[in-house]
């Protein structure tokens, strides 16, 4: 049977060579596989713990002792080792990295409103100037508001002119344009005069191309009162245009048709992207349409509460996308839903 002194020396020659193990230039690898031998479970040391009942009963406490001591002994020369490698370590990568430490700190990144949305309240702020007071109307809409009550029955042709997204419920589908938030605000304030605006998205299911997206913004502008003429529309959206881009501007009215607003009209500004020289944005003609307006069609009128032989009134319908690509420059429209932040944070 082992005596006291045998194990006692055991412990002793242990000690020794664990620390001639740790002196030497570990790698983290190499460390954790020393801490495995000398402190694992499976370890010398921790088998003596359980041969002690080889030792006579009055020396137990003794060897108990001291190979309690040994193992905490281990146990801080590898936390010391431990954190004198990983401060090597630390030193290495700064030194390979180039850092200067006493450098203040990087900023983090901060959010910025979205180009639309820029461009959006500003026309809103234009809009107020003007005496124009901001009226929401619903994304999802109904058959009836977005087309019948326009004076767009389900028979008439023009229906052809928006590809609608349905949804799966009859008569219920996403809005094609702003315009049916014309027959809500008139019911809203009918029979007072009222000018508002309806900003907010609409959607059709058409081919995508330089000029043209399946979701895009749109202002509905509307003007309903007393004697209100097609020189007070021209008026109100030439001094929108020169707000917008300067006094410098060149606008152009031409003939259009709509169902819901007669006469019709469509105002096209001059190229910017090209200077008028042509571009795929312009498709070659040197002008890009901005909006549609008229004056609002007599059945409109009706619709919303307002007797046509006395009211009368104008609406148009703002393209935010275009004007937009007009103020800078941008040659194509799906960048500004494509989701790039190369694009967006030009903005």
């Amino acid at each position: 049977m082992s005596t006291k002194n045998e194990l006692i020396t055991e412990l002793e020659n242990l000690q020794k060579q664990a620390e001639q193990d740790l002196a030497g230039s570990l790698k983290e690898k190499e460390l954790q596989a020393w801490r495995t031998t000398y402190l694992g479970r499976s370890a010398e040391l921790v088998q003596i713990f359980k041969r002690l009942s080889e030792s006579p009963p009055d020396e137990r406490a003794r060897v108990g002792q001291l190979a309690n001591q040994i193992k905490n002994n281990l146990e801080i020369l590898f936390n010391q080792k431990l954190q004198k490698l990983n401060q090597e370590q630390l030193e290495e990568n700064l030194q390979s990295e180039r850092l200067d430490v006493t450098l203040p700190g990087r900023k983090p990144a901060r959010g910025r409103l979205h180009i639309q949305t820029r461009v959006l309240r500003e026309i809103c702020h234009i809009f107020a100037e003007m005496g124009f007071q901001i009226f929401r109307g619903p994304e999802v809409e109904s058959d009836e508001f977005n087309f019948e009550l326009l004076n767009i029955p389900a028979y008439h042709p023009a229906r052809d002119q928006w590809d609608t997204f349905f949804t799966t419920k009859e008569g219920v589908i996403l809005r094609t344009h702003t315009s049916p938030g014309q027959v809500r605000s008139m019911r809203a304030y009918a029979p007072d005069p009222i000018r508002v605006i309806l900003p907010g998205m609409c959607y059709r299911y058409e081919q995508m191309d330089a000029s043209h997206e399946i979701q895009f913004y749109q202002v509905e502008v509307l003007a309903v009162g007393k004697d209100i003429t097609f020189a007070n529309m021209k008026g109100t959206l030439e001094e929108f245009a020169q707000r917008m881009y300067g006094e410098q501007v060149r606008t152009r009215i031409r003939p259009s048709y709509f169902p819901f607003t007669e006469p019709s009209g469509e105002m096209d500004i001059e190229c910017f992207v090209c200077g008028a020289k042509g571009c795929p944005v312009c498709k070659g003609s040197g002008w890009l349409e901005i909006l549609g307006c008229g004056m609002v069609h007599p059945v409109v009128l009706k619709n919303g509460g307002y007797d046509p032989q006395v009211y009368s009134g104008f609406a148009a319908g703002l393209g935010i996308e275009r004007i937009s690509m007009l103020r800078y420059r941008i040659e194509d429209i799906r960048h500004f839903w494509g989701n790039d932040v190369r694009f967006l944070e030009q903005f």
